[in-house]
């Protein structure tokens, strides 16, 4: 299945305890039409506040069902916040977590010096103007295979910092600032850590430099703090073509992204 959710009126991903989270609205909706419990599996687990426009979930049931009483039935049971775009039957072997070679990431950040009123909890916001050509030369340096310690948080559970970063963008539309995001994975609260750090660069307290030479610090005491979690979505992971998983257009077509 393909998800779409506002992550603001959840704690996160994972289920919890007297908590509402994703993992748990899906479950019960999903268990309601399979007629036995039901455990999914994300290509992706989001934090408390963190959206996504195109989650990959899987599941094993022992049902059959047409495909549209997975998507209408259970959007009929889910809360609001929460929608399947599209569900599929793929063979045993597919896994929404392990057969996913890159997941892609992008962070909405409005730009000006009043806060998101329409867009509150849906875009990051930080008041000070930024220039955008440093924080273009500073992402650039992204790309690449690195050790991100630098900005992986304390309780990430990650068996390697080390990841490849195929993209990493940034660009400017209005008071709106995009980053986009792609790697084969990525680290606890990653994206956030290094928006964080761009931020500094926009509004002049780093150098581009300055920013690369945190990253090759590998230590997390040199970064810049976490920024909030209201402007980062989780937009999709990839896969081999042969698992036929549909493809959405990247959220916010509206700025086409970087």
């Amino acid at each position: 299945m393909i998800l779409e959710y506002d992550g603001s009126v959840f704690y996160g991903w994972q289920r919890q305890r007297d908590l509402p989270s994703v993992q748990a609205a899906l479950e019960t909706a999903l268990a309601q039409i399979a007629a036995h419990p039901v455990t999914v599996f994300c290509a992706g687990r989001t934090d408390t506040g963190v959206h996504a426009s195109a989650q990959v979930i899987h599941f094993d049931t022992t049902v059959a069902r047409p495909l549209n009483a997975w998507v209408r039935g259970v959007n009929n049971l889910l809360p609001a916040a929460v929608v399947v775009r599209a569900a599929v039957e793929v063979p045993e072997s597919f896994h929404a977590r392990y057969s996913a070679y890159r997941r892609y990431y992008r962070y909405l950040l409005l730009n000006r010096p009043q806060r998101p009123g329409l867009w509150a909890g849906r875009a990051g916001w930080f008041y000070q103007p930024l220039r955008l050509a440093p924080m273009q030369a500073a992402v650039a340096s992204l790309i690449g295979r690195h050790d991100f310690s630098a900005f992986r948080a304390a309780e990430c559970q990650a068996k390697t910092p080390i990841k490849e970063m195929v993209r990493a963008e940034v660009c400017q539309q209005g008071d709106f600032f995009i980053f986009d995001f792609e790697a084969n994975a990525f680290l606890h609260h990653m994206i956030r850590n290094l928006v964080g750090a761009l931020l500094y660069v926009g509004k002049g307290a780093w150098s581009p430099e300055k920013f690369r030479e945190v990253l090759d610090t590998q230590d997390r005491c040199h970064a810049a703090p976490t920024f909030s979690p209201a402007g980062l979505y989780f937009q999709g992971a990839r896969y081999d073509a042969a698992f036929g998983l549909p493809t959405f257009s990247e959220a916010f077509d509206f700025a086409n992204g970087c």
